[in-house]
């Protein structure tokens, strides 16, 4: 079939509207279809202890542990001895102990079990034990004020969720008992009061789902009820958790997170372990000289002695996607960090080095000191992610549009010449 020129114009310049309106759809970037952020904490994910301030802890910790201050050790301190290959690999400079400020145990040992130990200021009477890495100098491994905007951000966000459908939160005399039917995801609203007054706390949710516990409130002790136990249920009988034991083989604890995003201070002070992960961090954490904490914990500061330690047990939940945040104002620096500015981002030391014999003992015999929480500043507010909105195109627009002009004028000028030839003919 003969095509004339107008038609071959017209279609032409059809295919190119057409297109028009079809190029936006096609750039537009897929949607997450869970809306689950697996891996919501970054670089602090990775840390069983993060720490913007000081930490004044021992004797043990499982997994990494990042202090943005101090860290005062004295006493004896041993860490990462519940990491895999795999976990130590992923961390900055492969660093299980990184300490910004100055890292202190008067004589004592503090033990590097796994993976590398990286400290920006003065490593004090270098009782520092290696067992499979090395130490090396470097103040700015991790940007403990970007990662704690990010950390203060998120922690709003997550605190503004509304309650899953069909959550019940039910104080009864010294008991509360927190419920959810949702087989993905479990957020409940609990008042720091609620948590204080609880002896017992009961947490029943499906195997494997994630729970959120939002905790509104400046001071949260758990001191006020004298809280004995905490109680997990994945749909069977409930489980005392502990280290050993833990409702449907861990499944829940997993994905246990606490969440304070208005606390200033959050107080363990309970002979019984804590599972899940604490997420506080504008909070300085007191976890007392009882038992563990199940999980792992980001905060302001941290102060923990004897039974108190934080075991390996990284958080695993599927949360919601809120948008990368957006600072709006600059953190303060921590009490005791190294005038030096640490450079911005994470940066992975090539070769670490011993520390220079030159070190200097501390004369000082005091105590343990009480972490120097940072101040707090604004919580950062969250903006989009990329992604969470479909692109609008207008880059790949423009193009076309010329195209379509130009195109068309060709095609009208082919149909004037046609007419002119049919005219002479």
């Amino acid at each position: 079939m003969r095509i004339t020129a107008t038609a071959a114009a017209a279609a032409l310049g059809g295919a190119l509207v057409l297109g028009l309106t079809v190029a936006p759809a096609a750039q537009a970037a897929p949607a997450d279809s869970a809306g689950c952020a697996t891996d919501a904490f970054g670089v602090a994910g990775k840390y069983g202890e993060f720490v913007l301030g000081d930490d004044v802890h021992t004797p043990d910790a499982e997994g990494a542990v990042a202090v943005g201050g101090n860290a005062d050790f004295r006493g004896g301190f041993s860490v990462a001895n519940e990491l895999s290959a795999a976990e130590v690999d992923a961390l900055p400079g492969r660093a299980s102990l990184v300490v910004r400020g100055d890292l202190r145990n008067d004589k004592s040992v503090t033990a590097v079990m796994k993976g590398n130990a990286v400290v920006g200021g003065e490593i004090r009477d270098r009782a520092l034990e290696m067992h499979a890495g090395s130490v090396g100098r470097n103040a700015g491994l991790i940007d403990f004020d970007a990662e704690f905007a990010k950390l203060r951000a998120y922690s709003t966000a997550l605190g503004d969720e509304p309650a899953t459908d069909g959550t019940r939160v039910t104080p009864s005399g010294n008991r509360l008992t927190l419920e959810g039917s949702n087989t993905s995801r479990n957020i409940f609203k609990v008042t720091a009061d609620q948590l204080e007054k609880a002896k017992e706390v009961f947490l029943k949710v499906p195997a494997g789902a994630t729970t959120v516990v939002n905790v509104s409130g400046r001071d949260y002790d758990m001191a006020g009820a004298g809280t004995t136990g905490f109680f997990l249920s994945g749909g069977q009988d409930y489980v005392l958790d502990d280290k050993l034991q833990s409702a449907s083989g861990g499944k829940v604890r997993a994905r246990l997170l606490w969440n304070f995003p208005d606390a200033r201070t959050v107080t363990k002070h309970s002979s019984a372990a804590w599972p899940g992960s604490v997420l506080a961090p504008g909070a300085h954490l007191e976890l007392g000289s009882g038992a563990p904490v199940n999980g792992s914990v980001w905060v302001a500061s941290l102060h923990g002695t004897g039974g108190a330690e934080t075991h390996h047990f990284p958080f695993s939940g599927c949360l919601p996607e809120t948008g990368e945040p957006t600072p709006t104002t600059t953190p303060s620096t921590p009490t005791g960090t190294p005038s030096t500015t640490p450079p911005t981002g994470t940066a992975t030391p090539t070769a670490p080095t011993v520390p220079s014999a030159g070190v200097t003992p501390s004369t000082d015999t005091s105590g343990p000191a009480t972490p120097t929480a940072p101040a707090p500043s604004d919580s950062a507010a969250p903006g989009k992610k990329d992604g969470d909105l479909a692109s609008t195109g207008s880059s790949g627009t423009v193009p076309l549009v010329i195209g379509t002009v130009v195109v068309l004028a060709a095609g009208a000028g082919l149909v004037l010449a046609a007419r002119r030839r049919s005219r002479r003919a």
